[in-house]
């Protein structure tokens, strides 16, 4: 008997939703914007139709749209085509549907059916879409009359009146509206080689097969953010200054290429940061800079061709680069000594980049880190770890 109980209990447990993680300013701007949302669309549509118009200024399901709208935004469900698509096709199906049934549970029944299907077609799932099918069947003589203009006035009135208090709303509040969608690989985010990629996430919601309130790449973007917090966790507050090289070689844009080329070899190095006089970080170069100079494809002697690129041309023209500004990368991808690790991760292993100046607040060159530094951080930061405890 008491393990039952017990089963009834985590049953029950269960049901209970999470708790919200939105915080209390948040769901105070959902409040105050859903206030401003129906109170501005009712005066709108009043404006519009006029005091004489037997219309009603609002429909019921204006206010499931305005919990969407207002108080998850960012939902694919809320998107400006969802809400305009999916309320103008349902109550276009809801006409239709009480047309040919002539019987309230018939017509509803079909009517909400069909507008689930129809804004999966059109891409436009809205739910309080539902609501407005059905209202155009229950919603007695005032409406039949209407016919299909009940889905110009009041459902596109309105429902065109709430997105535009909620496009300005939301926006000025500081929620971008419509959702943007974030980047697919941020500069936070731990690399696709150890963690997953967008091809696995696709393969998961394959598999899920149910339609979910958040979007794709937002759910992306929140995967990538929780392995940089655990590489964060694992890896202690090592920042990019802990590991960087501070005693940087560097060259300047009217630097020759002879000159440069010295530089990487008398020092070992395989790029040179290039700087202005004040120490800003202009652009960098690298040994692959000068490689792809050669053509080795068509002109496979290396040491003749490397020979010719870096002599200085006696003439006072020029069609091959003679000074290093006219060789390196720019823009260049820089850091921040206080930035985290972590940061680093998706830049060195899979962002294209084996140097990384690091600057400071402003722009100035400090120091630089290398795949090598990286390398040796991971060891060093893996050895740090406590031994596994045997089970």
């Amino acid at each position: 008997m008491r393990f039952r109980n017990h089963r009834f209990l985590q049953a029950l447990r269960a049901m209970i939703p999470a708790p919200v993680t939105a915080n209390s300013t948040e769901r105070l701007r959902a409040c105050a914007g859903a206030l401003l949302g129906i109170l501005l669309t009712g005066l709108i549509t009043h404006a519009v139709l006029g005091k004489a118009s037997q219309l009603p200024l609002l429909i019921a399901p204006m206010g499931a749209s305005a919990v969407l709208l207002f108080g998850v935004p960012s939902s694919p469900l809320a998107q400006p085509w969802s809400i305009i698509g999916g309320n103008l096709v349902a109550a276009l199906i809801g006409v239709s549907s009480w047309k040919v049934f002539h019987d309230p549970l018939m017509s509803g029944a079909f009517a909400v059916s069909i507008a689930i299907g129809a804004m999966f077609a059109l891409r436009c799932l809205h739910p309080p879409s539902g609501a407005v099918a059905l209202t155009a069947v229950l919603g007695g003589p005032a409406v039949h009359a209407l016919g299909f203009g009940f889905a110009l006035a009041p459902v596109l009135l309105n429902s065109a009146a709430l997105l535009a208090v909620a496009l300005a709303f939301n926006n000025l509040s500081g929620r971008p509206y419509p959702h943007r969608h974030p980047p697919t690989k941020g500069a936070d985010a731990p690399p696709e080689r150890l963690g997953f990629v967008a091809a696995d996430l696709d393969a998961v919601l394959r598999e899920y097969n149910q339609v979910l309130d958040i979007d794709r790449d937002d759910l992306q973007s929140m995967f990538q953010q929780a392995e940089a917090h655990a590489y964060r966790r694992r890896m202690g507050e090592i920042t990019i200054g802990d590991i960087m090289t501070r005693n940087v070689i560097s060259a300047e844009f009217g630097t020759e290429l002879q000159d440069a080329w010295s530089l990487m070899r008398r020092h070992r190095i395989k790029a040179l940061p290039v700087v202005d006089r004040a120490r800003r970080v202009t652009g960098i170069v690298t040994q692959v800079d000068f490689m792809k100079q050669l053509d080795l494809d068509v002109y496979p002697s290396f040491d003749k061709r490397l020979k010719a690129l870096i002599r200085r041309t006696a003439s006072m023209t020029s069609d091959k680069p003679e000074v290093v500004g006219q060789l390196m990368s720019s823009p260049v991808q820089t850091a921040h000594p206080e930035m985290h690790l972590v940061t680093l991760v998706p830049l060195l292993s899979g962002g294209g980049h084996s140097h990384i100046p690091v600057v400071d607040d402003e722009r100035r060159l400090v120091g630089i880190v290398t795949q090598s530094d990286m390398v040796a951080a991971l060891y060093q930061g893996r050895l740090a770890e406590p031994p596994a405890r045997e089970a």
